[in-house]
């Protein structure tokens, strides 16, 4: 990874105009992977802009620099030789038209094991347990500051991408990774409240609707909850409100698949959410759906009816536990 992390670092430096951004219905990783760039590269004196074709969550917009970002599918570029992608596992999970790459070069930035390598340039390490984790090597291979707000931006990648330190991924690496960036100034307490406890009484509603669709299935080995688009015009929510839901069904005892679906970007698609525990490998389960992820963190977007998905899923799920 070090060849391509140092090839990374000359595409930049001979840049004259560099484009981040990130996958589609962007996480924290996504967000604080690019915020975090964009912060050390912008005060390094670097040519550099952002762009997603679906913005900035609402409870990631506490970040510095998260009003900059662009976004729509169209991407003011003309100056732009260079895009460096992050967090995303595929060129179509950036939700753009071809032209935008073509004659540019294409960096990628990214921790997933189904990344398909679509870069010029790929910096991809399936240990690291976040994008932001790589974004701060190349910060420090770079020789940039990393100011407080990169530190926050980074440290958010962390906490989400960790399951706030809970998960699998989280190494004595993790904590002292954390423990640098709390050194360079991010503050612990302030960013997981404005992560985990600023949402609108719309959200909770939508989560108790969601609740009241638990089934679990596979004598319990798995635990399925969906919101629609009625749920979300009685309760005055959107997609963005879902976040976290899904972890209330993999909190369940005994689940070792939690599923959840919502409603995609136009009326014949569902996004589709995996988490799972112990042994179990969602990331195989999603990509033999069409999606990606992590092993215990994974996902994709389906074509059709929900019944009709829900059965395909429900087929796929059994043959994952076994």
């Amino acid at each position: 990874m070090m060849t391509e992390m140092n090839d990374l670092c000359t595409a930049i430096r001979a840049s004259r105009g560099i484009l981040l951004t990130t996958h589609c219905n962007p996480d924290g990783d996504g967000i604080g992977s690019q915020l975090a760039l964009y912060n050390a590269l912008q005060a390094g004196g670097f040519p550099v802009r952002m762009h997603n074709r679906d913005g900035v969550p609402r409870i990631y917009r506490f970040l510095e620099g998260s009003s900059l970002v662009g976004r729509g599918k169209e991407v003011p570029a003309q100056d732009v030789d260079l895009i460096i992608s992050l967090d995303a596992g595929s060129r179509g999970r950036l939700g753009y038209d071809d032209s935008l790459f073509a004659g540019r070069k294409l960096a990628v930035i990214d921790h997933h094991a189904s990344n398909s390598r679509f870069g010029d340039i790929n910096v991809i390490d399936t240990m690291a347990c976040s994008t932001g984790a790589l974004v701060y090597q190349l910060i420090q291979l770079m020789d940039l500051s990393l100011s407080k707000d990169s530190a926050s931006a980074i440290y958010v990648t962390l906490l989400t991408d960790t399951t706030s330190f809970h998960n699998a991924s989280t190494t004595p690496e993790v904590h002292e990774l954390a423990a640098a960036l709390l050194r360079a100034g991010a503050e612990p307490w302030p960013i997981a409240r404005s992560v985990y406890e600023d949402r609108s009484r719309a959200c909770f509603e939508l989560q108790v609707r969601c609740m009241q669709t638990l089934d679990l299935r596979h004598q319990g080995r798995s635990a399925w909850m969906h919101v629609d688009e009625r749920m979300y015009k009685d309760t005055n929510s959107d997609g963005e409100d879902t976040e976290g839901l899904i972890d209330l069904g993999r909190a369940i005892s005994g689940v070792e698949i939690a599923v959840f679906m919502r409603p995609g970007d136009d009326d014949h698609s569902w996004k589709v959410t995996f988490r799972g525990k112990f042994d179990t490998d969602v990331g195989a389960l999603a990509v033999s759906l069409g999606g990606g992820g992590h092993r215990h963190a994974a996902g994709c977007t389906m074509q059709g009816d929900y019944d009709s998905i829900r059965n395909k899923v429900e087929r796929a799920v059994e043959a994952c536990l076994g």
